[in-house]
């Protein structure tokens, strides 16, 4: 069986995301989108990437930004993967020669058979809770059974999650991979390693019993 990936996002300190990435985390998600509690500055961003281990991934958020604004932080980060987290069109996201992943906002009309193949060379749909004034990290978690059994595109679910629903998560929706933020920090930004730590492990742990 595949196991399950991990990429933990919102880091803003490069001994956090260093702590994670050594702990078994697949990608580290960096925000570049101002108005987030958990946003990065390109300076800030080297930092962080800079104490990584090698092949931890590194995966740059996006809220509609301008093509300039996205073209500044790959110019000068070593970014992996681009996750672009607002109403971007397929065709934006395809502007940068780097693969991609789409996040979704679920709600009960989403389309994810459409939304697979509207964005279809993305690497991953990403699906979240939806909220009306907050783009992602918001701790809440929407409705699994929105996510249809089977889809074109690896899942990558987010919204919610912590260590106590990990398992719950895994043996229902099955995902590629969990996407997590708010529940492993203690503020908004700030991580906490021992939460971090017990996430890894349960993940690790329902994998084997699965």
């Amino acid at each position: 069986m595949q196991r399950t990936r991990v990429k933990i996002c919102g880091f803003t300190s490069a001994e956090q995301a260093a702590f994670a990435a050594h702990a078994g985390t697949d990608a580290i998600g960096l925000v570049f989108y101002p108005p987030s509690p958990r946003y990065v500055s390109i300076s800030r961003a080297q930092e962080i990437v800079a104490a990584l281990p090698a092949f931890t991934s590194v995966v740059a958020l996006f809220v509609d930004a301008t093509e300039a604004q996205i073209r500044d932080v790959i110019d000068q980060v070593p970014i992996d993967l681009l996750q672009f987290h607002g109403d971007e069109p397929a065709e934006s996201c395809r502007l940068y020669a780097k693969p991609y992943i789409k996040a979704i906002r679920m709600r009960a009309n989403t389309d994810i058979k459409a939304l697979s193949t509207e964005y279809h060379d993305a690497q991953g749909l990403l699906l979240d809770a939806y909220h009306a004034q907050t783009q992602g990290g918001t701790g809440e978690r929407f409705d699994w059974d929105l996510i249809p059994k089977h889809c074109a595109l690896p899942i990558i679910l987010a919204g919610g999650l912590e260590t106590h629903n990990a398992r719950d998560a895994i043996e229902r929706v099955k995902p590629y991979a969990l996407d997590i933020s708010s529940g492993v920090e203690v503020a908004k930004g700030i991580k906490d390693n021992n939460k971090i730590a017990a996430f890894l492990t349960e993940v690790y742990l329902s994998d084997r019993n699965n």
